[in-house]
């Protein structure tokens, strides 16, 4: 684990998304600090199929081997 957060900059990630389904990820850092006004807390991502970048919920993401 990182100092600065659950997962490591560059790791591999899966996102699961409301659907059900699973796009591979790249963890790029924290998100803004949602927790704070009451949301969820966040992290930043790059999906590896699309290479689009996005702010996504915390709880929504695992290692990918």
């Amino acid at each position: 684990m990182a100092d600065d957060g659950l997962y490591e900059q560059g790791q591999k990630l899966w996102f699961h998304d409301d659907d059900g389904t699973t796009r591979p990820a790249i963890y790029v850092g924290d998100g803004d600090n949602a927790a704070f006004f009451g949301g969820p807390p966040l992290a930043y991502v790059v999906f590896a199929d699309t290479r689009d970048g996005a702010e996504v919920e915390l709880d929504r993401l695992t290692p990918r081997d």
